[in-house]
Formats: C-alpha cells, structure tokens, sequence
C-alpha cells in the first residue's frame, strides 16, 4: 500500500512537470477516464471541463459594479480650509480622514498648509480620486474699444455756431425766453407749464447769426439733465426772476456751469413787472461769485421781458459779441463725435436720441456707436420734424436708426463699418461685465475674511479642547440653529414697496430714479425697484406688480384701456403722471400708507381708588373699586389702567 502511495505521487508530480512526456506510456483514457468520480490522474489544461454545466447555458463572466468616485482637484500647499471646500466637506472631516496618521490634530487650524502626501491620503481616504489643477495662463482680449481722434489741423478748422444752454430756477421764464426767440409756443406744449425734458433748437437772429439753443428743466428733480446742458454746451445763460431772486435751482446751474468751465451770461427776466427789482438780483449773486459787469466784473446782465419781447436783442447781440471771443471752430469732416442730449422710444421710429453733432458732419448712413448701442442713421430730423440730408458742427438733430436705446450723456463716435460697431459694443459689455465681476469679487472676499474672523472668534475659546470634544461643542451649540429652514430664516417682517418706473425718454426715468436714491428710510419700509424703462405701460409690467404686490408709476406715458382694465382685476396700483412734482406727492403718500401706524395716547380722565369691596351679583361676588374722578371723565366704553407707584397692575 505504501509502495502504492508512493507511486501514485510521483506520477502526479510527474503529470504536473511533464504531461506530454507522460502521454508517450500512458493511453490517454488512462490519463482522464470519462466515467470516474473522482479521477487520480487529470491533465490541467482539461480541468476546466470538470464542473457541470447545462446543455445550452454559457457561464457569464462576472462584472464588477463601475463606482463613479467624485474627482477634486488638488495643488501644491493647500490649506485644510481650501482641501475641504474642494472636497465639498467641512474643516472636521479633513480631521478625521487624517486620524491614525503621524500628523498633530490638534495643531492644525483651517488656513494650515498641508504636505502633498497627506493631501493626497485625506481624498483617498474619502473614497475619492484626484487629480492636479491644470496652469492656466488667462489670455487678455485686446482692446477693441474707439476713441475721439486727436485735435484736428487749425487749418482745417471753421466757424460754427455756438451753442447755448439756458438755465435757472423753474418758472422764471427759461421757455419762455426761448419762445421769443423762436417765435413759437412751446410753454403750452408742456404739462403744468413747466419743462421737464431737454429741448434743443437751432435759432436764426434777425441779423442772420445762428444759434443752437438748449432748454433744459429747472426742477429739483432734473438736476442730471442740467449737468447734461452744461457739459454740452459753449455759453451758459442763467435766468432769474427779477422779482423772485436767486434760488435753489439758480445756485445749482451756476455749479454746473463754474464745474464745466462755461462762460455765463446773466439774463435778468420778468423785469416789466412793478416788483421787479434787478439791482437785489445782482446783488444776490455776489454771494455766489458772480460779479457782474455793473459791480466792476465780467459777467454781463441783460434786463429782459421774455413775455413782452423787451430787449431781447441785446441779449442775443451779447451772446453773439461772447461766442466771437471764444473763437468757437470745429472741424466739418473726417469721423462723426457728438453727444446725446436726450433719448426716447417711438412708436413709428424705434429708437431715438436727440444729438448735438461736435465734429464732423453727419449724414444718412453713417454707422455711430453710442455707450453699449450702435446705429446705422436712418433718418435725420430737425426740431421741428423735417427729415434734413445731414447735419454739421453745433447742429442739434434727432438720429433715427439705434439698435437699443443709447443712454442719454453718452458720446456718440462714427466708426468704419457695421462690424467694427458690434465689435466696440461687444468689447464696451464685456469690460462692465468685468468691472462687475471684481466688484463682486470684493464683496465675496470681504464677506469670506468676516466669516474666517467670526470663525476664529467662536473657536477662540475651544483651543484647550480636543478636536473631537471641539466638534461635539460647536454641534450642540449650532443645533438649534441647524434646526431652522433656510426660508424661515430669510423671511422679513418689515413693509416694502416694489415699483416699476417707466418713463417717456431716458432723462425721465433717470431723474425720478435719482428721486428714488436719496430715499434713507429703508430700515422702516424697505423701498424695491424691480423695473424701469421708457415707453407705454405693457401686460408684463402689470404682471410683473401683481407678482411682487408692487405698483407701476409712469411718467408721460400712456396705458392702453385693456392695461388700465387689466390692472384694475389685478389689483394693481397704476399711477400715471405727466407733472414729476405730482408723481413725487403720490409715492410720498404711499409711501407713508406702507409705514406702520404711529400709536398715540391721550389721557381723558384720572381717578383715585378709595376703597375696595364686594358686591353680590347672584351668586357671585364681584370686586369694585370706589373711585374719586380727580381730573377729566372716565367713560366704562373706553380703555382704563390701574397703575400701583410706577408699576401697572392692570389694564383693560
């Protein structure tokens, strides 16, 4: 049996080092009998028939489930803070995947700097696959902006008329002082005889001088629009009331036009009347610093009647005498410059803007870009709407053929073709959108250095503390915190009003959002624009209210009977207006209507409890206090207070 045994061992080690040497003694059915249970001798390429399989049945291999690990991007000498903000996990969690490792815990704070090894072991750790940040250089765009070109040749240069802006306090007489120039009526065009938009003519003097004239608004609310005249402008006519005097508004032109370093001629108006008295106007200038000619200065003062047409000549002969000093030239070709003055929406022509061309001559086809628009001009209009070929030096224009509604002070620029404009306008977007992004770069960073130093502050007094105790700590002290949904947690209690603005042109809605500006009572109603822009009241903005519970003001603009239908079944608040003082009232009245009410008290009557007992009422023995009325009444429908020294016992 041993010898047996022995045999059968060494013919596997035999079968196991050399098969086919065995094979040359053995028949193969003795090397791996069909029939046998359990066979002694079997051959390794063949043991894969061994197990039982079933007729028609492939065996699948098996297939490991592909896991997607999330990838985090790692660099060189990050902080723990940066590793668990790339790996979208907290400050602990880092902790933890470095447990049993050689690094101190508990000396690690958020901005600690991490060796490589241990970066990589805390994101495999995690469950999660790396990989290195790449290098990236950022490429800067060239700059595709236009500018103005260089001061042109004096050769080159002609006359050209000048152009004047006249400024004052509202109602002393500005339109009306250009109507007699102009010969027209232009203050009963105008709602509440007031002028609320920049008007721009060009004037012919009797003695064939030309003058381009720039009525601006001398309400408070138009402060934007005088600044516009006056940077638009060559000299400044300042009108005031001789009967009325220097006013808020006078003080104010006089600024812009000492800020633009414009020449000012004083036109003394309304002098026909028997309390006009024009030597206290000048003396009221004084205090201002300007000195007028009679006082020894340089400024001339013309006494005129814009009503009657008193001595209106002079003034327009100083004007004249003034504009021939300055030596006022331009050149006529070459690239078109000049400035918006004033921007609307119509609903025949789209887009237009009111212009004062500054060099150049501008002409039917010319491709101008404007602020983030362009256009290629259509049509051009003067101010009394006939369409002219072109327009030169000084002249003052409607240009018809924007694309988007430019913003008014904007400076308008010829360029070369239609794609050299989409590429200024593309280049003006992306350099905001820039300006933009590092404004709100900043702000993160600041918000992000407060949170670092507030979490500082709260782990402060956890130094002492492991960093497993730390955690427990900050959790049970954030619980309740935690526990409370973000939305609850945003959701205000203090009153708002949400507007939507819209205007007729583009000073409009600026100067009524400058109103909107110096509003400073945010912290008692919380004060939203959610829209604003120029043209008619559309279906949108009054969804646009009844979403936000807000209500629409519009400024010399219209709303159709379907709008104002509409808005009325919505519940929406529609307040048109074409007088900015009244839409200035009524945002004041609403305004106050969305402020709590104030509570006040008002003593009617005092008495002094004498005694105190019971009276049965039924069953029920009820208290009664015996009263003497020291002052006043007491009346059992109204409210009384029981007040024991300065402590109060009951009220009811």
């Amino acid at each position: 049996m041993n010898v047996m045994s022995s045999v059968m061992r060494g013919a596997r080690r035999l079968v196991h080092a050399d098969p086919a040497l065995l094979s040359n003694f053995l028949p193969l059915p003795l090397l791996c009998p069909a029939r046998s249970s359990a066979p002694l001798l079997t051959c390794q390429q063949n043991r894969r028939f061994a197990s039982k399989q079933v007729k028609g049945q492939k065996k699948e291999p098996k297939v490991k489930a592909k896991v997607d690990k999330q990838e985090v991007e790692i660099k060189q000498r990050m902080t723990v803070a940066a590793l668990a903000e790339a790996m979208n996990k907290d400050f602990d969690h880092v902790l933890e995947a470095l447990l049993n490792t050689s690094v101190d815990l508990d000396s690690l704070e958020p901005d600690s700097v991490l060796e490589e090894r241990w970066i990589k072991e805390v994101v495999t750790r995690s469950g999660m696959k790396f990989r290195w940040a790449k290098l990236s250089e950022s490429r800067e765009r060239p700059n595709r902006d236009v500018r103005r070109r260089p001061p042109a040749d004096p050769s080159s240069l002609v006359s050209r008329p000048p152009v004047v802006t006249i400024m004052g306090h509202v109602d002393h007489g500005k339109t009306s002082l250009l109507d007699s120039l102009r010969k027209s009526q232009i203050v009963s065009t105008e709602a509440g005889g007031i002028t609320q938009h920049i008007g721009a003519f060009l004037v012919q003097l009797p003695t064939g001088e030309k003058i381009t004239f720039l009525d601006t608004p001398g309400h408070a609310a138009f402060s934007s629009m005088r600044a516009r005249g006056a940077d638009a402008t060559d000299i400044v006519i300042l009108v005031v009331a001789a009967d009325d005097g220097v006013m808020n508004q006078t003080v104010e032109s006089i600024q812009h036009a000492r800020r633009a370093k414009v020449p000012m001629i004083v036109a003394v108006n309304k002098c026909d009347k028997p309390q006009a008295d024009p030597r206290r106007v000048k003396q009221e200038l004084l205090a201002h610093d300007v000195v007028c000619e009679d006082f020894g200065g340089d400024v001339q003062a013309i006494h005129i009647s814009a009503l009657k047409g008193d001595n209106l000549l002079a003034l327009a002969e100083a004007t004249v005498a003034l504009a021939e000093v300055l030596e006022l030239k331009a050149e006529p070709g070459g690239l078109v410059e000049g400035l918006v003055i004033e921007s609307r929406s119509d609903k025949g022509k789209g887009p237009v803007t009111t212009a004062i061309v500054q060099r150049g001559t501008l002409r039917r086809g010319c491709v101008l870009v404007a602020g983030k628009s362009w256009a290629k001009v259509r049509f051009l209009f003067d101010e009394n709407g006939r369409a002219v070929t072109e327009a030169g030096p000084s002249a003052a224009v409607e240009v018809v053929g924007w694309k988007e509604l430019p913003s008014a002070g904007e400076v308008i620029l010829e360029v070369e073709s239609e794609q050299r404009a989409r590429e200024v306008v593309e280049w003006r977007s992306y350099e905001e959108e820039q300006q933009k992004l590092q404004e709100e770069q900043s702000v993160i960073e600041l918000k992000q250095k407060l949170h670092l130093e507030e979490y500082r502050k709260e782990r402060a007094g956890l130094t002492h503390l492991s960093w497993r105790q730390r955690k427990s700590a900050l959790y049970r002290a954030n619980k309740s915190k935690f526990a409370v949904r973000p939305s609850e947690r945003t959701q205000r209690d203090e009153p708002s009003l949400p507007l939507i603005i819209k205007g007729d042109v583009d000073g409009s809605v600026e100067a009524i959002l400058n109103i909107l500006d110096s509003y400073d009572a945010q912290q008692q109603c919380q004060l939203e624009v959610l829209h604003f822009g120029i043209g008619d009241v559309s279906e949108n903005d009054v969804n646009m209210a009844e979403t936000f519970t807000g209500s629409i003001y519009g400024f010399n603009v219209a709303a159709s009977r379907s709008i104002r239908q509409l808005a009325a079944r919505r519940g929406v608040p529609l307040r048109l207006h074409d007088v900015i003082y009244k839409l200035i009232d009524e945002l004041k009245d609403e305004l106050s209507g969305k402020l709590p009410p104030l509570l006040s008290e008002r003593v009617l009557g005092e008495a002094t409890v004498l005694a105190m007992f019971d009276v049965s009422v039924g069953k029920k023995k009820v208290p009664v206090a015996g009263c003497r009325v020291q002052k006043g009444q007491l009346d059992r429908r109204l409210k009384f207070r029981l007040i024991r020294g300065r402590d109060t016992v009951w009220e009811g």
